[in-house]
């Protein structure tokens, strides 16, 4: 009788892949918020100095990696820093903490419950713990279904795949970049292939045209263009 064989390769969606300056770089995000938000940082206090704990909690915490599922959650929380308040880090953590008490998840803003039932829920006690309007109730869920649009899910309502911006500040962007843990190492790719958007920047750079490397590819140059300017923009 034949043994039956299990798979030990762990779930690439969870592999501690991206250090901080990456993470950052691929998101957009500034490299000192998105560290206080995966590994917490010192304030000071009248008698020396207290601490503000992570409000993700990342893949490899000793090593200061996230996982695909960690870059999924800074994502989410990015459209919450981009309200024009100035938003303290004991508040998004009180949050997000609801966030986990209500749908018993360890990574509440990648689950799929905020999405899909959650989002007016989050949005409201949110809204009440930073003491905005339901006007800015509102522009607040705007801004979180842009974000969530962008990351595309199993049927099971796992995150497979993030899009990434690539002007930043225009909520109706093209999805043209597009992280894919189970591509090019979980690196930012043109979508609908394996190319690294790194490599199409570099050929740019070296005085490939635009025009030259859609018909290398195979794509519109259209794509390449968005591309190259998230390349930049990251740059």
């Amino acid at each position: 009788m034949g043994h039956v064989l299990t798979s030990t390769r762990p779930d690439p969606r969870e592999v501690p892949t991206y250090g901080l300056a990456e993470a950052a770089h691929y998101l957009g995000i500034p490299f000192a918020t998105l560290r206080s938000w995966v590994a917490g940082r010192p304030y000071p206090v009248a008698d020396g100095q207290n601490f503000f704990h992570p409000v993700i909690d990342i893949a490899d915490k000793k090593g200061k990696r996230l996982s695909f599922i960690n870059l999924v959650e800074a994502h989410v929380l990015d459209a919450i820093r981009r309200r024009e308040h100035k938003i303290q880090l004991p508040k998004i953590r009180k949050a997000i903490g609801y966030l986990k008490k209500e749908f018993q998840s360890k990574h509440p803003l990648a689950d799929q419950q905020l999405e899909t039932d959650g989002l007016d829920l989050f949005v409201q006690k949110y809204g009440q713990l930073i003491d905005i309007s339901h006007e800015g109730q509102l522009a607040m869920r705007e801004m979180l279904e842009a974000f969530l649009k962008r990351v595309q899910r199993d049927p099971r309502g796992v995150p497979i795949k993030l899009y990434l911006f690539t002007r930043r500040g225009e909520i109706d962007e093209p999805l043209n970049v597009v992280v894919d843990p189970t591509i090019s190492f979980g690196r930012p790719t043109l979508v609908g292939t394996n190319i690294p958007t790194s490599v199409l920047a570099e050929r740019f750079k070296a005085g490939d045209s635009p025009e030259e490397l859609a018909e290398d590819y195979g794509r519109p140059k259209k794509e390449i263009e968005e591309a190259i300017r998230y390349e930049l923009k990251a740059a």
